[in-house]
């Protein structure tokens, strides 16, 4: 198969890939690193502080300071393919509807695929801040516990610039709706609406996802773990991916003779520089 129309097929599963993340790229995981992703380690450029402003002397004049970016390995480690067959059509005879289907599912599954892992990563990662009340949230006290977690981050000096994110489970989300307090999506920029975001709240851009943790018995032993929400920013938040393998449709050479495969395969990593950035509201039971 041609390399360019493996680009255009890699393009097109990347774009529904997108559409059907909840965890999206530059809203709740930064993608900027130095490296080649296929080489199974890239570096995250990370700087914890801002330039230092300082007394200005007319005979002196201003003492120099070091900048203090620093950098956070990320390990490419999760490498997953689509392989499945088209049976009957060899790779030039495929029908234009059936490889647009195709790639789409791939598209879906592997956003399907990537969204549960990240926000696993989200969830488990140690050094993470978790909310000191382990009970459910009523609508009575919703709203309080996002504004712990306002809290918690802005003295952490998570910037309060637009971008933090929170990521309700089906069963919050359900309280949040009820809640005056709840900035609806109809009260949204159209640009927030069209990058997946349900509604704002304490300054959080609010995303809804069921791959959150629901009762979960491996975390804590003899308790159910079920995660109400996940707070956080993009700057520390970080995933790099990459196709090792580009999608194409492909001739198989096995027993399935006149039959072909969409196939491509992805490597990906997740990391999170800063943990106790992230805050996480969990009910045990």
């Amino acid at each position: 198969m041609p390399h360019t129309t493996q680009e255009r097929y890699s393009s097109l599963v990347d774009e529904k890939l997108r559409n059907t993340l909840v965890t999206k790229d530059n809203l709740i995981f930064n993608n900027r690193y130095e490296g080649d992703p296929k080489a199974g380690k890239v570096k995250i450029p990370v700087r914890d502080t801002e330039v230092e402003v300082k007394t200005y002397n007319k005979q002196t004049g201003a003492s120099i300071s070091q900048g203090s970016t620093a950098y956070f390995d990320l390990n490419i480690d999760i490498d997953e393919a689509v392989n499945e067959m088209i049976d009957g059509f060899d790779a030039v005879s495929v029908p234009d509807g059936i490889t647009a289907e195709r790639l789409d599912s791939a598209g879906y599954s592997l956003g399907l695929s990537m969204d549960t892992k990240s926000i696993r990563k989200l969830e488990e990662t140690a050094g993470i801040t978790v909310a000191t009340s382990k009970t459910a949230v009523t609508e009575n006290t919703a709203y309080k516990a996002v504004l712990a977690a306002k809290r918690t981050q802005s003295r952490l000096g998570v910037p309060n610039d637009g971008k933090r994110f929170l990521i309700a489970s089906p069963e919050f989300m359900e309280v949040l709706l009820t809640d005056d307090k709840f900035i609806k999506q109809g009260d949204l920029s159209q640009e927030l609406v069209q990058n997946g975001v349900v509604g704002r709240i304490a300054g959080y851009n609010v995303f809804e996802s069921n791959n959150t943790m629901f009762e979960d018995t491996s975390l804590v032993a003899g308790k159910k773990t079920t995660t109400e929400f996940i707070c956080g920013h993009p700057n520390w938040c970080h995933r790099v991916q990459e196709w090792s393998v580009p999608v194409g449709i492909n001739n198989l050479t096995n027993e399935f003779i006149g039959s072909s495969a969409v196939q491509g395969r992805k490597v990906y990593g997740i990391g999170i520089s800063k943990p106790q950035t992230i805050y996480v509201k969990r009910v045990e039971s």
